[in-house]
């Protein structure tokens, strides 16, 4: 995936990390990849990317379209970030109800929960400056959480890893979250002292908590000694061109914003602006079309892992991290006829982790507060993302985001990003079908790993590929590589009378060798992907 030329300017303008000024470890080196290295970057995708996910722009407007009618909403604004720019916008309805000013891609909402992602690239930030680390207990940076009454006696202390996946054992808390924004540090820092109740020990399960993400607020200003509004502005939104970005509603031009709404009554009603506060770093963001597909485009653009500069203003790799599983959720399965719908996953830092039965990797978020609504979802194995924001309270557009996102990779024909094979695992390749079309002892030395022929004799080996080849004939010398990563990976071989099916892994030594060998005819099962779910 590669970023837009705009975008990769803002992230060269990061802010330089503070580090032994500020009396901290200096943060820990981005690798050295070596020339022999042998985990080359992703294949190269195809160049006509962006028109063939243009063929799904018509279906997607027309299904939030639909959606924002029947939710009863004011308004909608929703886009399409590809490899990390707002490829497509569009709109529907007002923002502002009395004036009926139409919604444009500058029109800023408030997007809520999906503050959470902020919060957690802050805490990353700093932990890769040296400044915390991810097992500090809470209360060494929020010293009102040291006098927490913890429900059992071997309960762990509150872990900033635990704040960030939702582990605290805090009971979930909205609607009651929505509530506090406003709040003050001094109002904060009394309900700390007072206590929270557990509804579980700490780390033991997945819970969504507010309260844990706006004690994450309080870390961010405490570590960096800066406010936590200052700290995001001068460190994540001004180095990513975010300037329609913040978390006062004020800071808004009027003609920019969308007014929340709740649907009462048969009529729509205004909802007040709730304030910053001290909750802010768990819900009181607000932002642009414009400006959320970019900080969309800079989470999703850590993928794929590659050789190109890292230039922040967070390392991919830490990006990486918060959009792995790190608190799982139980799995849920529906079946509709002759169709299963999988839905598993959890929590990863600030963002949903999903695998459903189309896609294996779903990073999203929603937002929800009295008169707006959000969600922002992409696919980290094909560089798309759809995001939306209304203004109607609670509005959940997420159903129709992931069609969305399927409706964009069926009728674009993407396919998921290709690992590319290391040399190794080419070379390997090439041995193994020379020795399937006429076994070489020296070869078969020379590839093999350690246990290779512990594991199944060379004799057994060298039986069972001749007695195959006796079977097909010749085989072709030339077969497309279907890697699963750098150094496993199959491939087809046709041959005179058939075809066979190989399978290789390599071994973690240097150089790396074949560990494991596999030969068989080729068969339907063996060489067709896995279906989607499905109920037969």
């Amino acid at each position: 995936m590669t970023l837009s030329s705009g975008l990769r300017a803002a992230l060269a303008s990061a802010v330089a990390a503070c580090t032994l000024a500020c009396g901290q470890p200096a943060p820990p080196a981005a690798a050295d990849p070596s020339p022999a290295s042998p985990v080359p970057p992703a294949a190269a995708v195809a160049p006509d990317r962006l028109a063939r996910v243009a063929r799904a722009f018509p279906a997607v407007d027309a299904a939030f379209r639909e959606f924002a009618e029947r939710a009863h909403a004011p308004g909608i604004a929703w886009g399409i970030v590809v490899d990390g720019a707002l490829a497509h916008a569009g709109s529907w309805g007002v923002r502002d109800v009395p004036s009926k000013a139409a919604i444009d891609p500058d029109t800023v909402f408030r997007i809520a929960s999906m503050t959470k992602s902020f919060t957690a690239v802050s805490i990353l930030r700093l932990r890769d400056e040296g400044r915390l680390s991810l097992e500090d207990p809470a209360e060494r940076w929020v010293p009102e959480l040291a006098g927490l009454r913890y429900p059992t006696a071997d309960s762990p202390r509150i872990t900033i890893r635990h704040l960030l996946s939702h582990a605290t054992g805090f009971p979930e808390d909205n609607p009651w979250g929505d509530r506090q924004l406003a709040r003050t540090d001094a109002e904060m820092a009394e309900m700390l002292e007072r206590g929270i109740p557990f509804s579980r020990p700490p780390g033991l399960a997945y819970e969504y908590s507010n309260y844990g993400f706006a004690i994450l607020g309080r870390v961010v200003a405490n570590v960096s000694g800066r406010p936590y509004a200052e700290y995001v502005r001068t460190n994540l939104l001004e180095p990513l061109g975010m300037t329609s970005t913040t978390l006062q509603a004020g800071d808004v031009p009027a003609d920019r914003m969308a007014r929340g709404y709740r649907w009462e009554d048969e009529r729509w009603k205004d909802e007040p602006a709730l304030p910053d506060g001290a909750f802010g770093s768990m819900g009181g963001m607000l932002t642009s079309t414009r400006d959320l597909a970019r900080w969309v485009g800079f989470l999703a653009g850590a993928w794929p892992p590659r050789d190109d500069p890292d230039a922040g203003p967070v390392r991919r790799a830490s990006l990486r991290e918060m959009q792995e599983v790190a608190r799982p959720r139980p799995a849920t399965v529906r079946v509709d006829g002759e169709a299963i719908a999988l839905n598993a996953g959890g929590y990863g830092y600030g963002l949903r982790i999903q695998q459903t039965c189309e896609f294996d990797h779903v990073v999203a978020h929603t937002g929800g507060l009295p008169g707006y609504g959000s969600v922002m979802t992409w696919l980290p194995d094909y560089g798309v993302a759809v995001i939306a924001m209304s203004n109607l309270t609670y509005t959940s557009a997420s159903g129709v985001a992931a069609g969305a996102l399927t409706t964009i990779v069926r009728e674009s024909g993407l396919e998921p990003y290709v690992p590319a094979p290391a040399p190794a695992l080419l070379e390997a390749q090439q041995a193994v079908t020379a020795l399937v079309n006429a076994w070489d002892d020296q070869v078969a030395d020379r590839i093999a790993a350690e246990n290779l022929f512990l594991d199944q004799d060379r004799a057994r080996r060298r039986a069972a590929i001749e007695a195959l080849h006796a079977q097909v004939g010749q085989c072709r010398a030339e077969a497309p590589l279907e890697p699963e990563n750098a150094l496993r990976g199959q491939w087809t071989l046709d041959c005179e009378r058939g075809r066979l099916r190989v399978a290789v892994t390599l071994a973690p030594s240097m150089p790396p060798t074949v560990q494991f060998l596999s030969v068989q005819p080729a068969t339907e099962a063996n060489t067709t992907p896995a279906p989607a779910c499905s109920a037969r």
